[in-house]
């Protein structure tokens, strides 16, 4: 960290990952104390403030994330991932769950960055996600050792189109409650509502949406001013908590409740996703993992909507969610009698917005 007329600075870059946008960071370029590190992020944010206008967040938890990336010591891995979720609201900053959607710039980051060498057309990032202790693997394009941002490929919640980072996900199944079904059962009653509980790199409460009198297709913002709606979903989040093995959540940003409905627009399962307490404006990517792996099992809340009855070792899963879908392919192995997730893998899409340095008032941190 620099000092320069009269404001303190840190290298970093601003980026959009799949459908969210944050600040990326070196981990040597920051503060090693995690209070001055968390201070340091606040102010660059412009957080506590819900518009944080005096710092680079967008004023919602969907633009104020925070990625920082290092080299890997461990085998077979190129680098390691920590997700930060700072809050526009509070003076909060979470490491608290993962986001698949800022990893989507990790790897383009880290080429940009030096961290890993181009290797011809394509190159494989192997990325350690710090928050969960598991790994992925992006694939991106580096035409003539250049990381390339133009393309074809479109993804809903984003305009445009760009090159496409293809994402596979390995060993997330468990990563943060620690088994694919923390409770051991595919549908469990709390509160008088039946709910699946599941964590495929996400902890994902899933949810019939007509259990609570809704369509399941409203907007996030007619969503967020039922409050009637949102009291009933705490007070489930809350009660699954202990049963997740997350502890008590009051102040965690996990787990997601997802609220699912029939598709009515040619996926497979139309969701609704408290994240936890503001709507997401489409679905977080490991969100988006957690639901299709929920529509493949059998007796889940999941796969009752969805009409999910065939024991299928692979399914491509078109999740829908506010502003379009999110596809997933699946496949898994059933040969032991439970199921057995070998393989998530999904598309994202990332760009570069702005690289140099980011700068705080130093009254601000």
């Amino acid at each position: 960290m620099t000092q320069t007329n009269s404001q303190r600075s840190v290298p970093g870059a601003l980026m959009r990952g799949g459908t969210s946008k944050g600040l990326y960071f070196l981990a040597d370029d920051l503060p090693h104390d995690r209070a001055a590190r968390d201070q340091f992020l606040l102010a660059a944010m412009g957080s506590p403030d819900v518009r944080e206008i005096d710092g680079l967040g967008g004023g919602h938890p969907l633009t104020s994330k925070v990625a920082v990336v290092s080299r890997s010591e461990r085998p077979g891995i190129d680098v390691d991932y920590l997700f930060l979720q700072v809050w526009p609201d509070r003076a909060e900053v979470s490491d608290q769950q993962n986001c698949g959607n800022i990893l989507a710039g990790v790897g383009p980051f880290a080429i940009e960055r030096g961290l890993v060498a181009p290797s011809g057309d394509l190159t494989p990032v192997a990325i350690f996600m710090v928050n969960t202790d598991s790994k992925a693997t992006a694939f991106v394009e580096t035409p003539g050792g250049i990381v390339n941002y133009a393309g074809t490929a479109r993804i809903d919640g984003v305009p445009g189109t760009h090159a496409p980072i293809m994402i596979n996900f390995e060993d997330v199944a468990g990563s943060s409650c620690g088994a694919l079904l923390p409770t051991g059962n595919a549908t469990d009653t709390v509160l008088g509502v039946d709910v699946t509980c599941i964590d495929n790199g996400m902890p994902v409460v899933c949810l019939a949406a007509a259990d609570f009198g809704i369509t399941g297709y409203e907007s996030p913002a007619e969503l967020e001013a039922n409050e009637e709606l949102r009291a009933r979903v705490e007070a489930i989040r809350l009660a699954v908590g202990p049963l997740m093995n997350l502890g008590d959540v009051t102040n965690k940003t996990v787990p997601k409740m997802s609220l699912l409905a029939p598709a009515r627009d040619g996926g497979l399962v139309a969701t609704r996703t408290f994240i936890p307490h503001r709507v997401h404006e489409s679905i977080g990517v490991l969100g988006a993992v957690s639901v299709a792996t929920a529509c493949m099992i059998e007796g889940s809340v999941a796969a009752r909507i969805a009409g999910v009855t065939s024991a299928a070792p692979s399914l491509e899963v078109e999740v829908e969610h506010p502003t379009g879908f999110f596809t997933v392919q699946m496949e898994v192995d059933r040969s032991s009698g439970e199921l057995v997730v070998t393989r998530s893998a999904l598309l994202r899409t990332a760009r570069m917005l702005m690289s140099g340095a980011v700068y705080v008032n130093p009254t601000g941190a």
